[in-house]
């Protein structure tokens, strides 16, 4: 397992439990869910848009920690609680992954610590 590394950045939302920000693992970065959240665990306020960078902003902050960027970024899952949310994440969401990695966007009942948006993505090194 020597070529596998855990990625962590205390300029990103800290884990809320026995995972990490993200994995380095096979030329590639697997970074997990990020919530709306600041660097130190305070869930950002606001409409969607605001979450929705508050977690890209999380994921950016990773990416670097890791060595990577988020042009590098290949895959994205987003998770929302309500997909009338969807147009305004998505406003947000265009303007930051422009390259257009490919997506998956699904509703789920709930999220951790009961916010509307999580977002997780794999990316190259």
């Amino acid at each position: 397992m020597a070529d596998i590394h855990h990625v962590h950045t205390k300029d990103a939302c800290p884990v809320a439990g026995p995972y990490s920000q993200a994995v380095k693992a096979a030329g590639q970065v697997f970074v997990s869910g990020q919530l709306p959240a600041d660097s130190k665990g305070n869930l950002t306020a606001g409409s969607i848009a605001e979450k929705t960078k508050a977690c890209i902003d999380n994921i950016s902050a990773i990416l670097h920690a890791a060595g990577s960027n988020m042009q590098k970024v290949v895959k994205v899952n987003v998770f929302l609680t309500d997909m009338a949310n969807f147009a305004e994440m998505n406003g947000v969401y265009e303007k930051r992954f422009a390259h257009k990695p490919a997506r998956s966007c699904v509703a789920v009942k709930q999220l951790p610590k009961a916010v509307d948006i999580e977002i997780e993505c794999i990316a190259l090194q």
